[in-house]
């Protein structure tokens, strides 16, 4: 997973591509920030899935057309809860509002990503926070930015000098899952400086790829969620595995991303 490529007129296309990403998810980030400020109050169920649904639609139309523009032949991912690998070809997988339950809460964790995955290997993303205007992008083999300037993960090599982060997968997770995910915040909140947990996963990777955390793990996972900042952080030089240390894909039941200095504890303390 997360191979790279050489060089190519491929490559050039595919940075052009990321370009135009980055201005879609911007348009669709100033649409969701029209709507931002107030709690959005439910009472039930239908009334929070309704509520959702209203930002993803917003985004979403300004993402859809623009982005199949680009890449007429792309396929779309639906539902941006799914995991597992895709058929063979493009596809766009985008999550037009990641942390849409934080938005609606008038929390300020939420952003706007696009990611092109070409034969089950994201190619470029783009991540957007419409609060802060910030934008980081990441090209298969040419680096990991934010808004134009490089970025690189931290350079701390002990575990209990680490911040770290983890995240829930998806509302209704499985009980082995939630349990699992309890026991891997005691074991580090024994053996690391700080632990942070919240919602989205993409916030925490973005963290990770900047240097300003040192590691983040996640049990279950879904594309959307994980693929992009996977390859920020990939290409600011970090380390991907499973929980376990395994090579990570879309169809692994954990995932750790590290700075290159703690993976291996983190690793050893998430496998006890």
């Amino acid at each position: 997973m997360l191979e790279t490529p050489q060089t190519t007129d491929v490559a050039r296309d595919d940075a052009a591509l990321l370009g135009e990403t980055a201005n879609a998810v911007r348009a669709a980030g100033s649409a969701l920030r029209e709507r931002f400020g107030e709690v959005v109050r439910y009472r039930t169920r239908q009334e929070l899935m309704h509520a959702l649904a209203a930002n993803d639609d917003t985004a979403l139309e300004i993402l859809r057309p623009r982005l199949t523009r680009l890449r007429p032949d792309a396929g779309w991912v639906e539902d941006e809860l799914d995991g597992g690998a895709l058929p063979p070809g493009e596809w766009w997988v985008v999550d037009p509002a990641e942390g849409n339950v934080n938005h609606l809460h008038a929390l300020p964790e939420w952003a706007v990503t696009a990611t092109l995955v070409r034969e089950n290997q994201p190619v470029f993303t783009a991540v957007h926070l419409p609060l802060t205007g910030e934008t980081y992008t990441a090209l298969t083999g040419a680096g990991a930015y934010l808004d134009g300037r490089p970025l690189h993960v931290s350079p701390t090599a002990e575990l209990g000098l680490s911040i770290v982060a983890t995240s829930q997968a998806r509302p209704d997770e499985d009980e082995r899952v939630v349990r699992r995910v309890g026991d891997s915040i005691t074991a580090m909140l024994f053996d690391a400086l700080v632990v942070r947990t919240a919602v989205p996963a993409t916030l925490h990777l973005l963290d990770v790829a900047a240097g300003r955390t040192d590691a983040f793990w996640q049990f279950a996972g879904a594309r959307a969620d994980l693929l992009p900042g996977a390859l920020l952080v990939v290409e600011a030089g970090g380390k991907l595995s499973d929980a376990e240390g395994r090579p990570w894909n879309p169809q692994s039941e954990s995932f750790l991303a590290a700075a290159p200095g703690v993976h291996a504890e983190a690793v050893a303390t998430l496998s006890r």
